[in-house]
């Protein structure tokens, strides 16, 4: 078995930046009448707006998982906005600190980061299919957060897992927020494919494998959405042991146009999301060329 271990990589956190009068005044008033307890935003009744909380921390759900790191770039603004799903095969062992040096990486280039986090696998209600309900809902949520974001360029990058739901978002059914581009770094771009990886990662993410619940991999599965809405990236290293090429070969094979395939010689599952890597360059320099069409 391919067991998945994430913590090779530490993260960073941004500063809190001072993005509009209104957006200061919302958090004053927001500890006066609930004390240092409100660690996060709280929705603004007048106009279904969200704001920026203590940490750079937005809410836009009611469960604890259901929030996000918002950081934007020096200047006024609107900024194109790259999203960040962290990957971990869908389990609650890990978190959007995975994501945190590429969010913040992205930032010093002059974008706007959400960096979310969802209901995983060990959480209430994550799991098919709540994991996809927060994800989607996520991004959506960038058309009611209080700051200056350019919502016609907005990018969505995953990692492994995260890789999986990043190819969804740009599959899935009625979006609000319309991504330019999704990238798969290392995804599992091919649920059933990956059935045997890092001990049965899908099943539990899913609650049972294609032949009980073939409704459920219908929806949820990119390679059963096909085909291709938005336009893809995928970056896979030729070194991967965690989701090997060979897993998502399938997916490339099938994908027909709309997919961009960058396949890395010796690079491994966690070079991929490392800012320090060849690849993170290519990956940002797509985003580029995506947000100038």
């Amino acid at each position: 078995m391919v067991h998945e271990d994430h913590t090779r990589r530490g993260a960073r956190r941004g500063t809190l930046r001072p993005y509009s009068v209104a957006g200061l005044l919302a958090i004053v008033l927001l500890l006066a009448t609930t004390g240092l307890s409100g660690c996060g935003n709280e929705r603004n009744d007048m106009d279904d707006r969200l704001t920026i909380g203590i940490g750079n921390s937005v809410r836009y759900g009611d469960q604890p998982e259901q929030r996000g790191e918002l950081l934007l770039a020096d200047g006024d603004g609107p900024f194109p906005v790259v999203v960040f799903v962290h990957g971990g095969f869908w389990r609650n062992t890990y978190d959007l600190t995975l994501a945190g040096p590429q969010a913040l990486d992205a930032q010093s280039r002059g974008y706007a980061t959400w960096n979310i986090e969802y209901r995983r696998v060990g959480d209430p209600g994550g799991g098919y299919p709540g994991t996809l309900e927060d994800v989607g809902a996520a991004i959506d949520a960038l058309a009611r957060i209080d700051a200056p974001l350019d919502l016609d360029r907005v990018a969505v990058v995953g990692h492994s897992a995260g890789g999986h739901l990043a190819l969804w978002v740009g599959q899935r059914d009625d979006p609000v927020v319309v991504p330019r581009l999704v990238v798969g770094q290392a995804p599992v771009a091919d649920l059933e494919a990956a059935l045997e990886l890092s001990g049965g990662a899908v099943v539990d993410f899913m609650g049972g494998r294609p032949e009980q619940r073939p409704d459920a991999y219908a929806e949820a599965d990119p390679a059963r959405r096909l085909p291709i809405k938005v336009p893809q990236l995928i970056v896979i290293g030729t070194a991967d042991d965690t989701v090997p090429l060979s897993v998502v070969e399938p997916y490339l094979a099938a994908a027909g146009s709309g997919l961009d395939v960058e396949i890395v010689d010796g690079v491994d599952h966690f070079d991929v999301i490392d800012p320090s890597s060849p690849t993170w360059d290519l990956v940002m320099d797509r985003i580029a060329a995506a947000f100038k069409r």
